[in-house]
């Protein structure tokens, strides 16, 4: 692979964000990537919104917005009139028909590629994860045993201390000798 495609693939995945549980791209950041102003970009999304039902396009809430802006650590100067709109992978492959443009078109391959990928990587390594998964909860249940095996210990070391103490008591009463 040259390396001008992985910097562009590298750029690509710094700027997917999990929100809603969905991986997505925030309108700025495709506007940036096709070359155009977001204004634009949001333009078409609205003069074709027909095209982007809820799981292709949402705008944020004010809170998702503000989670972002401290997970990317931007600043506030300038802030936004409108909250962002972002986009699922189904979304981001929409866009290249409503701009239009053999930039729009060459970089929705490589994100689609870039989304596809890292859906792989995930279906490749979902094992390896069940596994590590396994072994954890595994490693909870010896926790769990070992902790119920130190408490036998302590309840031994408690019940012989109480042997020694009533051996080591001083007999009260009467004594027996024995002739």
């Amino acid at each position: 692979m040259d390396k001008m495609k992985v910097l562009i693939e590298e750029k690509i995945i710094n700027k997917i964000y999990v929100i809603r549980g969905k991986k997505v791209m925030i309108d700025k950041d495709l506007a940036e990537l096709y070359n155009v102003e977001t204004k634009v970009l949001k333009q078409q999304v609205k003069r074709n919104i027909e095209r982007f039902p809820g799981d292709f396009m949402f705008e944020l809430t004010q809170e998702e917005f503000n989670s972002l802006r401290s997970q990317i650590v931007t600043s506030n100067r300038g802030g936004t009139r409108y909250m962002p709109m972002v986009f699922t992978e189904q979304g981001v492959a929409m866009l290249s028909s409503v701009l239009n443009s053999d930039r729009a078109i060459a970089v929705n391959i490589q994100i689609i590629r870039v989304f596809t990928k890292m859906r792989e990587m995930l279906e490749t390594h979902k094992d390896i994860l069940q596994k590590i998964d396994q072994l954890q909860r595994k490693e909870i249940e010896q926790d769990e045993k070992i902790m119920l095996i130190f408490e036998y210990i302590k309840q031994l070391e408690k019940s012989k201390q109480q042997e020694l103490d009533q051996k080591n008591r001083k007999q009260i009463g009467y004594k027996r000798s024995n002739k």
